[in-house]
C-alpha cells in the first residue's frame, strides 16, 4: 500500500469507527510506527486534517472544525496513485499536444497533480521526467486562433475565420458555426457548419489567419448527422464512402497491420499464407495511398480498380523522379 492510499485508509477508518486505537491503524495500514506517525504528522500540517488522540477514548478521532482556519478534505486523494499516474501522462499530453496554448490552464492543475503524486512515494518531477510523449509533423497554431476557435465553440457562438486553402493557395473568408475540435495524427481540426458553402466543413486549425467571434447562435448539428459525415470514411477526408479499400499485407508486415485500428468499421481477415487482408471505407484516397505508400512492397491494393491504378501512377511517379526506370 502506497502512501496515497494509506491516507485513504486513514480517514475512512477515522470516519467508519470514529474512535481508532493505534494498534488497528498499524495492523489496517501494515506499516512501523515512525511511518503512521510521519503520515499522520503530513495530513495534519499539510491537509489540516483535525486528527486528535483521545486518551479516554483510547485512539484517535476527528476533532469537530469550527469556522476558522482551512478546511479539510481530501479531493484529490481518493484517486489510486495508479490514477494519479493516468492524468500526469495526461496533462502532460495536453502540454505537447500544443505548448502554450492551455498552459495558463494546466498550470494550477499541474501542481496540483505534482502535489498529490508526491504523497505517493514517488518524486514527480521524475514520474514527468519518464513520460515522453513524440510528435511528428505538427503543425503549429495561432495560440489566439486556437483560444477563440475554443471559446466560440464551448459559448455556441458562431466565428468568422479566413482559412488559407493550400490546394489552391488563396485565403477565403467564412462564417462558421463550430461543432466540434478533432486532433488528429498530431494537429487540430475544427469541424464546422459552413455558412458559404451550407454544409459541413473541416478546417486545419494551422491554415486560420485570423478568427473573430461573432453575436449570433451557431447553428446547432445532431451528433448522428456529425459522425455520418465526419467518421464514416478512412481518415480526415470527411464525407459518406464512395468505395472499400482492400488491400494485402506480407505475412511480415501483417504482424503490425493486425494490431492496428486504420477504421472503426474495418473488416480484416488472416490469410493461409500468414499475410492479411484489410477492408476499409473511404471518400478520398489521398490520405489512404499515403499510408499504403508507407508500407511499401509488403501491401497489394486488390481492390478497387480505380485506388490500385492511382497508387500504381504514383509509384510510376516516384519511379521517374528516382531514374528508377532508366536504370533498367
Amino acid at each position: 500500500m502506497n502512501r496515497t492510499e494509506r491516507f485513504y485508509q486513514i480517514d475512512r477508518l477515522l470516519h467508519e469507527r470514529r474512535v481508532v486505537p493505534l494498534d488497528v491503524f498499524l495492523a489496517e495500514l501494515e506499516v512501523s510506527r515512525a511511518t503512521f506517525k510521519r503520515d499522520l504528522e503530513y495530513l495534519r500540517e499539510r491537509l489540516h486534517a483535525p486528527i486528535v488522540w483521545d486518551r479516554e477514548a483510547g485512539g484517535y478521532r476527528f476533532e469537530q472544525q469550527g469556522s476558522a482556519g482551512p478546511a479539510y478534505a481530501l479531493p484529490g486523494l481518493w484517486f489510486s496513485a495508479g490514477e494519479l499516474y493516468a492524468l500526469l501522462a495526461a496533462q502532460k499530453l495536453l502540454a505537447d499536444i500544443e505548448p502554450g496554448i492551455l498552459a495558463p490552464h494546466i498550470a494550477p492543475l499541474q501542481a496540483r497533480l505534482m502535489a498529490l503524486l508526491e504523497t505517493s512515494g514517488h518524486a514527480a518531477a521524475e514520474i514527468s521526467h519518464r513520460v515522453r510523449l513524440v510528435s511528428i509533423a505538427r503543425r503549429p497554431v495561432e495560440p489566439r486562433f486556437f483560444a477563440e476557435v475554443a471559446l466560440a465553440l464551448l459559448e455556441r457562438q458562431r466565428i468568422e475565420i479566413a482559412a488559407w486553402n493550400r490546394g489552391r493557395d488563396e485565403v477565403n473568408v467564412r462564417v462558421v458555426s463550430p461543432q466540434r475540435l478533432v486532433h488528429y495524427r498530431d494537429n487540430w481540426y475544427l469541424d464546422a457548419w459552413c455558412h458559404w458553402r451550407q454544409a459541413l466543413r473541416s478546417f486545419g486549425l494551422d491554415t486560420i489567419r485570423s478568427a473573430k467571434r461573432l453575436s449570433q447562435r451557431a447553428k446547432e448539428v445532431a451528433a448522428k448527422t456529425l459522425d455520418a459525415h465526419f467518421a464514416t470514411a478512412y481518415g480526415i477526408f470527411a464525407g459518406r464512402p464512395k468505395a472499400w479499400a482492400v488491400l494485402r499485407f506480407s505475412p511480415e508486415r501483417a504482424r503490425w497491420v493486425a494490431s492496428e485500428c486504420w477504421h472503426a468499421q474495418q473488416e480484416s481477415e488472416w490469410l493461409p499464407d500468414g499475410g492479411y487482408r484489410l477492408k476499409v471505407p473511404y471518400s478520398d484516397e489521398r490520405e489512404l495511398i499515403m499510408d499504403i505508400l508507407r508500407h511499401g512492397q509488403h501491401v497489394v491494393v486488390e481492390a478497387p480498380r480505380s485506388l490500385r491504378r492511382r497508387v500504381a501512377e504514383e509509384i510510376a511517379a516516384l519511379s521517374k523522379l528516382y531514374g528508377l526506370a532508366e536504370a533498367r
